[in-house]
């Protein structure tokens, strides 16, 4: 765990080799979700049994790093019994946090589990201070994962005012909608992400290799069509190549990463208390990787924030693991406000 404040290092893991290889590079925390549909990262052959969670939690609190558990969909009134058993299960398998979004969970919990800390999940779209009071008043959250839609003087706005603990993304996937509102992947598939736990459904999601390139549809609609040997990412509606005012191009969003590696000095000043890695959903070695450079820049900052420039490795070894090979600030950088 991070020292009293210093910005603690969250990181994904989709498996038990990629939870080892977070905490073997320095992540504070990890953070993962059950096979059981009821986690924003739900793709086959993803995620933990409570037998493997149980062993990934006792691996890391060996070695001094904590576990959060992640149960942050939105269930249905027929998975209303499976996800308050997940709850039970998260809590007796041991881990220090759970990440929610749903009121109802958020209440569960506490009554039932008032041992285990309580994260407020970015699908729960709370965005403002006094949304945060609510959670915290109501609920006993302690931190809060705030959507990837406000700047750094935002964030530090909302910390001065919430009370709670403010987590924010600092590398990986970057979407242009406002977590736990998106309905895209619903209106062409029929399962919302915010109640199935995934944009684009593997079942949905069709190859197809033509003359021309390699085409990816979505329960039968063409998102994308990639060139012969052009990378080609898991298809997503958002970041799709459209005909759209007389051209074929990213309409929406063009793929990219975000990456606060400029920020963290900014972010430390704003009193920010942990920097999340997106992807659950990327290898051990791609965690390795981003785990170990994020790492070394946050102990730079943390030693001499006024003198920290980004490490030129790191820098560039992040630079390689981005999508669409390109990076942006997002939302945190609007030097008007």
């Amino acid at each position: 765990m991070a020292e009293r404040g210093a910005i603690e290092l969250v990181c994904p893991a989709g498996s038990l080799p990629a939870l080892h290889a977070a905490v073997d590079n320095g992540a504070d925390a990890v953070y993962l979700g059950f096979r059981d549909g009821l986690n924003a990262r739900n793709f086959p052959g993803l995620n933990f049994s409570a037998d493997d969670a149980r062993a990934g939690i006792e691996y890391a609190h060996r070695r001094g790093a904590r576990v959060f558990i992640a149960l942050n969909v939105y269930p249905r009134p027929s998975r209303w019994a499976a996800a308050t058993a997940a709850v039970d299960a998260a809590a007796d398998v041991g881990a220090d946090a759970l990440i929610l979004a749903d009121a109802g969970l958020l209440g569960y919990a506490a009554e039932r589990h008032p041992e285990v800390a309580l994260h407020l999940s970015v699908q729960g779209s709370a965005s403002n201070w006094r949304a945060l009071q609510f959670y915290r008043e109501r609920f006993g959250i302690r931190r809060a994962v705030l959507p990837r839609v406000l700047s750094v003087t935002q964030v530090q706005r909302v910390i001065e005012r919430s009370g709670v603990q403010i987590e924010v993304f600092g590398f990986g996937s970057l979407c242009i909608m406002v977590e736990g509102r998106c309905a895209l992947s619903a209106h062409v598939t029929g399962e919302s992400p915010n109640t199935h736990g995934v944009c684009s459904p593997a079942h949905a999601v069709r190859w197809q290799e033509r003359p021309s390139g390699r085409q990816a549809r979505l329960n039968g609609v063409l998102i994308d069509e990639f060139a012969p040997g052009e990378a080609a990412g898991y298809p997503t509606l958002c970041k799709g190549r459209f005909e759209a005012l007389g051209s074929v191009m990213h309409a929406l969003e063009e793929p990219t990463s975000l990456n606060v590696l400029d920020i963290l000095p900014q972010l430390l000043a704003a009193g920010v208390s942990a920097i999340k890695v997106e992807g659950r959903q990327r290898s051990p070695a791609y965690v390795a990787q981003v785990t170990r450079a994020l790492r070394a820049a946050l102990d730079e900052c943390l030693r001499d924030p006024a003198g920290y420039r980004p490490p030129a490795a790191h820098a560039a070894a992040l630079e390689r693991l981005t999508e669409g090979r390109s990076h942006t600030l997002g939302a945190y950088s609007r030097p008007w406000q």
